[in-house]
């Protein structure tokens, strides 16, 4: 499937900016199932310094430098991509008990083991999830089951919480975003000594007929990896829409956690109080 993805992001500030420095992570990720054919960054005001590299996790980065005065700031970041559905081969092989990945974890994903600025454990979001993991259950069943239950037991609000909204809140809420929920689902993974990681993105807009419309998708969405062993690698779930990730979701980057993959963030000098806003489209290029 042929996408084309607009990703808009407007600051207005009060007064003048004299000086921003900003951290993008809005570039595609290269993956098997993913190709970027074409990506354009669009700045105004023109950075004087524009620089692209990789971050620790390999995912895409840009960074800028606008050291003129300015009052508004619009980054739009365009992407053409070719995304095609992913092979269900962690399915098909035979399932290895989660005890026997958690082992391998320790060794193979560290990474994604800990607590991390937006995901801490703790006894009773570990309980939780131990619900979906009863001795010997494959990895992927228990995920599974555990994105599922995430899915029915928690509302999705755009009102309920904020990117500083602890997740021990989410929890006592029971309502949230997709971040939300991907963190939620992240915590209770690590808690039981599973190798998680946080994968933002996109959702197709408006999905080709008889597909039902995703939870998410007229903004940056958010899902979770988790590490299912050395044969089956890694598989992303969405439990914001209790799916499978496949072709309908793009992936821009993953990291611990969101803080590792913010689309723009960054200082500035000045600027006063400021206003947001972003807007992002996800559809199919030919239209």
């Amino acid at each position: 499937m042929r996408l084309h993805v607009i990703h808009e992001t407007h600051y207005s500030y009060a007064s003048p900016v004299l000086l921003s420095q900003q951290l993008l992570h809005l570039a595609p990720r290269e993956l098997p199932w993913q190709a970027c054919r074409a990506h354009r960054l669009s700045i105004e005001p023109q950075p004087g310094e524009l620089a692209e590299g990789g971050d620790f996790f390999g995912n895409r980065i840009s960074r800028l430098l606008i050291a003129a005065p300015h009052e508004d700031l619009l980054v739009r970041a365009a992407s053409t991509l070719e995304v095609a559905p992913r092979e269900k081969a962690a399915f098909a092989l035979p399932r290895s008990p989660w005890e026997a990945v958690r082992e391998r974890s320790r060794s193979e994903a560290p990474a994604f083991l800990y607590e991390s600025p937006h995901v801490e454990t703790w006894r009773e979001l570990a309980d939780y999830a131990a619900a979906s993991f009863a001795e010997g259950r494959a990895v992927l069943d228990g995920a599974m089951s555990l994105a599922h239950r995430i899915h029915l037991d928690f509302e999705f609000d755009k009102a309920a919480s904020s990117v500083s909204t602890p997740l021990r809140e989410v929890m006592k809420r029971r309502r949230g975003v997709c971040q939300d929920f991907a963190h939620l689902m992240i915590g209770g993974l690590r808690a039981l000594g599973l190798s998680a990681r946080y994968v933002s993105g996109y959702l197709l807009t408006e999905p080709p007929p008889g597909r039902p419309r995703l939870v998410g998708a007229d903004a940056s969405h958010a899902w979770v990896s988790v590490f299912c062993g050395t044969d089956a690698g890694w598989v992303d779930l969405d439990p914001t829409n209790d799916c499978v990730v496949d072709d309908e979701h793009v992936t821009l980057a993953w990291g611990r956690d969101f803080s590792d993959v913010t689309p723009m963030r960054g200082v500035i000098l000045g600027g006063g109080e400021q206003e947001l806003k972003v807007r992002v489209t996800v559809t199919p290029a030919a239209e």
